[in-house]
C-alpha cells in the first residue's frame, strides 16, 4: 500500500450549506498529512468522513486500501481515532481504560495484560497506571487516549487537534509519540490549530477554506509560494538608518525601531552583496536577521483573512 488515504471529488453538504466541495487527498503510507484551516473550513467534516462516522454526498475515498462506502468494516479495522478531546472514562484508572479497549477489541487474554503494560511504558504512565483518570493531567489524558487507540494496532490514525490546549512541554512530548508512531510504519492524519506543530511535523500539508482545498504540499514548497523574504537591519543611530536608508531605496524604514527592511531571496550571494554595499560606505548594523515566510503566511496568504489558527 504505497498510499493509506485517497480522496477524489468529496462533498458533503448539511441543506443548503456546502461544508466539503469537491476535496481531492492523497495520503501516501508511513507519514504525517496536516490538515489546516479556520474554523468552520470542514476539517473535522472531513475526519468524520474519512473515518466512517458520516456519510459523504459525493465523490470517492480509499482508507488503507478500502472502500468507505462499500468495505466500511475493514476501515475501521485498520484505522485509529483520537478526537479533540481525550475520551477517556475519568471514573476508571488508566490501566483500566487500557484493559476496557483489549476487552472491546477482543485481545486473547493471554497477550492483554503485555499489551497494556507495553503501552503504560511507552506513554510514561505506569506510575499513575492505578490512578482515576480524573486525577490526570491534560497531557496526561492526551497521552492515554492516544496509547487507547493503538490497542487495535491501527495502521492509520487520525488526530484531530491532539494537542489544543497542552503546555508546551505536553506539546512536544506528543510530538515525539507522534514522530515515534510513523518511524513504526504508522500513517498519521492530522488537524491542528497550531501552524508551528504542522510545520515541526508534517510531511505534506494541505490547506482547506471554506470546503475547499487552495493549496497542498510539503510546508517548504508553500512556503516558497509566498513572497516576503528580507532581511532586517537595525542600526544604532538615526544618523546611521538615515545614511542605509539613502544608498538601499527599496527598503521599508521604521523610526522607531531604527530598522530597514531589505527585500531579499535570502541566499549567500545576495546576503554578501547587501553588507559589502554597506561597508563601502562604511556603515555597520548593529544586528541583522533574515525573515522567511512561515506557514502563518501562507495561511493569510492562501485563505485571504487572518488566520484563526494559532500561530505557536
Amino acid at each position: 500500500m504505497t498510499e493509506a488515504i485517497t480522496a477524489s471529488g468529496l462533498r458533503k453538504s448539511y441543506q443548503d450549506k456546502v461544508v466539503l466541495d469537491g476535496i481531492d487527498l492523497s495520503v501516501p503510507a508511513g507519514t504525517i498529512f496536516s490538515l489546516l484551516g479556520p474554523n468552520g473550513a470542514g476539517k473535522t467534516t472531513t475526519v468524520n468522513v474519512l473515518t466512517t462516522l458520516i456519510k459523504a454526498d459525493g465523490g470517492t475515498v480509499r482508507v488503507a486500501g478500502h472502500d468507505i462506502a462499500t468495505e466500511a468494516k475493514a476501515v475501521r479495522a485498520a484505522i485509529g481515532v483520537t478526537g479533540q478531546f481525550a475520551a477517556v472514562d475519568e471514573l476508571l484508572t488508566g490501566q483500566e481504560n487500557l484493559q476496557l479497549m483489549v476487552d472491546l477489541n477482543r485481545v486473547p487474554a493471554k497477550h492483554g495484560k503485555r499489551v497494556v503494560d507495553e503501552l503504560l511504558d511507552r506513554f510514561d504512565l505506569t506510575g499513575a497506571a492505578q490512578k482515576p483518570a480524573s486525577t490526570y493531567s491534560g497531557g496526561m489524558r492526551r497521552k492515554l487516549d492516544l496509547a487507547m487507540t493503538l490497542v487495535g494496532n491501527p495502521r492509520i490514525i487520525f488526530l484531530d487537534e491532539p494537542t489544543t490546549g497542552l503546555d508546551p512541554r505536553s506539546r512536544r512530548t506528543m510530538w515525539d509519540i507522534i514522530r515515534g508512531l510513523v518511524a513504526d510504519g504508522v500513517t498519521i492524519f492530522l488537524t491542528t490549530q497550531y501552524l508551528e506543530e504542522a510545520d515541526q511535523l508534517a510531511t505534506r500539508v494541505a490547506v482547506l477554506d471554506k470546503g475547499r482545498l487552495v493549496a497542498q504540499g510539503t510546508p517548504d514548497e508553500l512556503k516558497r509560494q509566498i513572497p516576503g523574504t528580507h532581511v532586517r537591519l537595525r542600526f544604532a543611530t538615526a544618523t546611521e538608518l538615515d545614511s542605509a536608508a539613502r544608498i538601499l531605496p527599496d527598503a521599508t524604514r521604521d523610526d522607531d525601531a531604527l530598522t530597514l527592511r531589505v527585500p531579499s531571496d535570502g541566499g549567500t550571494k545576495s546576503l554578501r552583496a547587501l553588507l559589502d554595499r554597506l561597508d563601502e560606505h562604511s556603515l555597520s548594523a548593529e544586528t541583522f536577521t533574515v525573515h522567511t515566510p512561515d506557514l502563518d503566511d501562507v495561511f493569510l496568504a492562501l485563505t485571504g483573512h487572518t488566520t484563526e489558527v494559532v500561530a505557536k
